[in-house]
């Protein structure tokens, strides 16, 4: 019997349950391996932002996951956002005018004591958070941009930003042979992957069975985010693993929040 919790009203599965995974070598780099997660990627997770999400805290219920605001994975990642916000007008940005002035980026010093750079937080969310009652709608503006634009988000949000809740990893492994390969694992960015504070979070929405309700699988609802992750071939790989895996019924693992809203 899996263990549930309820947060927000809303029943949430533990994280920590069986799961069926497939390795194939990346057809485009033989010194690599791909480790993915078929549970989630078969499962019926989506994004329900504006459509009864929460939030991940409960005193901001309409903001979602943009609370603290999207850092850099790196330079190339903050150089290709800056491109697309000079392209955010007035009717797309609701704060554009504040980051005009006072600047979209802000510096933070992690743990470490490094200094990671980050989108700038403006009354309590991202600087591209547009509250509700924005003409153009809630939500983030570089995702509108996108849908304006005509092009996928993924060339113009943060890197975290549109890869959550899609968790990809990079590990060394070595053969007894004494030769080695890069492990690339695919999976689901679980509350554990926020760190100690994930378990503080009001609400986390991939193990919630409120968020899997969706039309479509991972693999193939997200399939933008999963191709710019893995590459055209590696993604088109994944796809016939993950079309296996769900004709076998009965024979892996499926994912218990898509199961019990199911």
């Amino acid at each position: 019997m899996l263990d549930t919790v309820t947060l927000a009203g809303m029943p949430e599965v533990s994280s920590n349950f069986p799961r069926a995974f497939v390795e194939f070598a990346d057809p485009a780099d033989d010194e690599q391996v791909f480790r993915c997660d078929l549970t989630w990627l078969t499962s019926r997770w989506n994004c329900i932002f504006g459509q009864g999400c929460p939030g991940i805290y409960a005193d901001a219920p309409d903001v979602g996951c943009c609370t603290l605001g999207a850092h850099f994975a790196d330079r190339d990642d903050e150089r290709r956002v800056a491109k697309a916000v000079k392209r955010l007008t007035p009717e797309l940005w609701q704060f554009r005018k504040e980051g005009r002035r006072g600047g979209w980026v802000e510096e933070e010093k992690s743990d470490d004591g490094s200094v990671e750079r980050k989108t700038r937080v403006v009354d309590g969310a991202c600087i591209f958070h547009n509250r509700p009652g924005f003409p153009a709608g809630s939500g983030c503006a570089l995702h509108l941009l996108a849908i304006e634009e005509g092009r996928s988000f993924v060339e113009t949000k943060p890197d975290v930003c549109w890869q959550l809740p899609i968790r990809r990893q990079f590990r060394e492994v070595e053969r007894n042979d004494g030769t080695s390969y890069t492990e690339v694992s695919i999976g689901e960015y679980v509350r554990e992957g926020w760190g100690p504070g994930g378990h503080d979070l009001d609400w986390y929405c991939t193990s919630n069975t409120e968020a899997h309700g969706g039309k479509e699988p991972v693999y193939l609802a997200n399939a933008d985010e999963l191709t710019e992750l893995m590459g055209s071939q590696g993604y088109a790989e994944l796809v016939g693993h993950c079309e296996r895996f769900e004709a076998a019924r009965g024979a892996g693992m499926r994912h218990p929040a898509t199961v019990r809203r199911r």
